[in-house]
């Protein structure tokens, strides 16, 4: 029998494409949203190995944008505004009301900081796993995007041939069940076009994102040991915590901190909320 996408998901419909968000835990504790680095083929999955860690005492939410895990392939406006707004909304129409800590990871750091931005209220606490600045994109420019840009489109023409077997998924805390289905969405959903709009957009975003400003809130910053990221990750990451008083730790694993040091990062997480209670 061929194997197939599991049927126990919930999706809203935005402009007439499905997006999925998973969701599990007490609705009335402080609710943790989740958010993806570029690429991440099946957030629900990646993610697991963390937030299992804090499940009894958070609301556990993920948002897989379209092109993500079981969200529909479909090639949305990728302004930053755009991508902030239909998050916004999806969470809105499954009834799940701010204020929200979010955990981005990686690129999805800059949509972090620009919701806070643009809807204040929304947000109690941003914790970065690892997560992108728009000081590292505005340094790397376009010959640097245009460089990785290219390496997806490469990678997605193996993909389309087949020849992507080879391409690693994180198995941690994952049944056999789930693994199956993080190697089908990593199938389906490998440098898709989704993702290569994005990157193509990013240094767009990043702009709009340093030109308005601080978005001041309580801050917890992971960071990795900057060998799986770019020259000056370590100190742009020392930079923008500093302009926004943020608690960082500095942690010797690679960028999917949370595949490495997730004992660490869920015990330092919940001593910093609780100091927000």
């Amino acid at each position: 029998m061929k194997a197939k996408f599991r049927k126990d998901l919930e999706f809203v419909k935005i402009n007439g494409h499905k997006l999925h968000i998973f969701r599990c835990g007490d609705a009335n504790k402080p609710k943790l949203v989740f958010m993806s680095g570029s690429g991440t083929v099946a957030p629900i999955y990646d993610f697991k190995v963390l937030y299992k860690k804090l499940l009894d005492d958070y609301r556990i939410i993920v948002i897989e944008k379209f092109g993500y895990g079981y969200s529909d392939l479909y090639e949305c406006p990728c302004d930053i505004d755009s991508v902030v707004s239909y998050q916004k909304q999806a969470l809105k129409m499954i009834g799940e009301k701010a204020p929200y800590i979010l955990l981005p990871h990686s690129m999805s750091g800059i949509e972090a900081i620009r919701w806070k931005q643009m809807y204040p209220d929304d947000i109690k606490a941003i914790i970065g796993l690892d997560m992108a600045t728009p000081l590292t994109y505005m340094e790397w420019g376009n010959k640097e995007i245009h460089k990785r840009l290219e390496l997806m489109r490469r990678l997605k023409k193996l993909n389309n041939l087949g020849l992507m077997f080879w391409y690693p998924i994180s198995k941690r805390e994952l049944n056999k069940d789930e693994i199956q289905q993080h190697n089908l969405l990593k199938r389906r959903n490998l440098m898709n076009n989704c993702y290569v709009n994005e990157a193509m957009q990013v240094l767009k975003n990043a702009k709009i994102v340093a030109r308005a400003g601080k978005a001041e809130c309580p801050t917890l910053m992971f960071v990795s040991d900057g060998k799986q990221t770019s020259p000056n990750w370590i100190s742009n990451e020392q930079k923008y915590a500093k302009s926004v008083n943020a608690e960082t730790v500095f942690l010797n694993c690679g960028h999917y901190i949370h595949y490495y040091e997730s004992d660490k990062i869920s015990s330092k997480i919940k001593a910093f909320l609780s100091k927000l209670a």
